[in-house]
């Protein structure tokens, strides 16, 4: 499969740098965009307690990756693609199902 997508990180011109998280699709409606959802935890000194939080990051998804709902990602920051697009998923994890 040929990939035309100027985004892509492998195929590309775009550049990563920075962050690289790894997270489950919760979403993938929009186009060539998925929303990587990621748990971790926080730390309250002033309870000696831990919280467990998760955040949503929309991330472009290229055609040649092609994730869908359910599996595992890796995703690396680059620079903004759109109004809050700034992560690109690199690579699948685990396969859903």
């Amino acid at each position: 499969m040929e990939c035309n997508d100027p985004h892509c990180a492998i195929h590309g011109s775009i550049k990563t740098r920075g962050a690289e998280l790894v997270g489950r699709i919760v979403s993938d409606r929009a186009k060539k965009t998925v929303i990587v959802e990621r748990e971790y935890t926080k730390y309250i000194y002033k309870y000696e307690r831990s919280l467990r939080k998760r955040s949503r990051i929309p991330a472009h998804n290229p055609e040649c990756i092609g994730a869908k709902i359910g599996d595992i990602v890796k995703i690396a920051e680059t620079r903004k693609i759109s109004k809050t697009k700034a992560f690109v998923v690199t690579g699948i994890v685990k396969k859903s199902g």
